[in-house]
């Protein structure tokens, strides 16, 4: 009961509002869209992807990973969130290398 009534605590306290009203919660927020959409990508047919775009998704998201453990505070929301997109970007980029490059040439 008691964690109950810690963590009810900590969902009144000042600085967690202040948390939800600031860039570091709404940013990630916001941002779970291109994860979100990878993800639903994977399931369509392989000739929608754009092997630039997946590329440049990818490379966006590493930045943002950095850049997510060097702000200050540390924004692992955002992290989170852009991890889970380089996963996606990644799986896409792969689907895009063999259907275009090696089921071809087999």
């Amino acid at each position: 009961m008691t964690l109950i009534k810690k963590l009810m605590q900590q969902l009144k306290s000042k600085e967690f509002r202040s948390y939800l009203m600031s860039t570091h919660f709404w940013g990630p927020v916001c941002n779970w869209s291109f994860p979100v959409a990878a993800i639903a990508d994977t399931q369509k047919h392989h000739s929608i992807i754009s092997g630039k775009m997946t590329f440049a998704l990818a490379v966006y998201s590493l930045c943002f990973m950095r850049f997510s453990l060097r702000v200050k505070p540390r924004n692992l929301l955002l992290f989170a969130c852009h991890i889970i997109n380089e996963c996606a970007q990644l799986t896409q980029g792969s689907r895009f290398i063999y259907h275009n490059y090696i089921k071809t040439k087999v």
